[in-house]
C-alpha cells in the first residue's frame, strides 16, 4: 500500500491542470484580435471563437428575430450548446459603449469606434447603433481641415458605471458644442473652414471641463 501512494498523489495533483487546459475556450488559447485602427489599441476574442459561458455582464439584444449578446464590444450569437463571437449586423442598436470605445470624426459626422464596428448615438432609438463602416473623408478644396479622432480618454473615478459615463459624455459633447458654437459630429464643425482649428480646441477644453467636473479623470 505505500508504494501505490505517491502514484496516488500524483494523479491527484495533475489532473485538475490537464482538464482545465482541455476546457479552455478557443479564444482563450491565444486567438485574441488586435484592434490598433484609430488608436484603438485593445484586444479582443477572434471572431468564430466560441466560447462555453458567456460574461455575467452580458446584455441581451433581440435584432431580426433572434437574441445577440453584447459585452465589451464583443458580439455574441448562439451555436448550439455554445456561443460564437461574431461581426454586429448593421442596425444593430446597444443602450450603451464600452468606456474604451473610440470617439473619431470622420467626414464630419462623430462616431464610437471598438472591434472593427463603428456605432453612431441615436438619443430616439435608445442608444448606440451600428453603421457601416465610413469613407475616409479627405480635406475639401475649401481648405476645409481633414478629421482628426477623438483623442479623450475619459476614466470614471467615483466609481460610475457604463452608463453613466455614456449619459455624461453625451451631455459634456452637447454642453461643449452649445457653449464653442463647435459641434464635431456636423460638416466641418458647423464653423467656417478658417475657424475650425480654434473652435476645435476650444471644444475640447470645454468637453475636458465638463466631464472633470462630473468626476472622471480625463487624458
Amino acid at each position: 500500500m505505500r508504494a501505490l501512494l505517491p502514484l496516488t498523489l500524483c494523479v491527484v495533483l495533475t489532473a485538475p491542470s490537464a482538464s482545465l487546459a482541455e476546457g479552455r475556450d478557443d479564444h482563450e488559447r491565444g486567438r485574441d484580435h488586435y484592434d490598433a485602427r484609430h488608436g484603438h489599441d485593445h484586444y479582443y476574442p477572434a471572431r468564430g471563437a466560441e466560447v462555453r459561458v458567456l460574461p455575467p455582464q452580458a446584455r441581451v439584444v433581440a435584432f431580426g428575430g433572434e437574441r445577440l449578446w453584447f459585452h465589451d464590444g464583443v458580439w455574441y450569437r448562439p451555436y448550439g450548446r455554445r456561443y460564437v463571437v461574431i461581426a454586429p449586423p448593421f442596425g444593430v442598436v446597444v443602450p450603451v459603449m464600452p468606456a474604451f470605445a473610440t470617439l473619431v470624426v470622420i467626414g464630419g459626422v462623430q462616431y464610437y469606434y471598438a472591434n472593427d464596428a463603428y456605432y453612431r448615438y441615436f438619443p430616439d432609438r435608445g442608444g448606440y447603433e451600428v453603421v457601416a463602416p465610413p469613407a475616409e473623408a479627405a480635406p475639401s478644396a475649401a481648405g476645409a481641415t481633414p478629421p482628426v479622432a477623438g483623442d479623450l480618454f475619459v476614466y470614471p473615478r467615483n466609481g460610475q458605471s457604463a452608463d453613466d459615463l455614456a449619459g455624461d459624455r453625451y451631455e459634456c459633447h452637447r454642453w461643449a458644442a452649445d457653449q464653442t458654437g463647435f459641434d464635431p459630429t456636423r460638416p466641418a464643425g458647423g464653423v467656417e473652414p478658417a475657424a475650425a482649428p480654434a473652435k476645435r480646441a476650444d471644444y475640447r477644453r470645454a468637453e475636458q471641463a465638463c466631464l472633470e467636473a462630473r468626476g472622471y479623470t480625463v487624458r
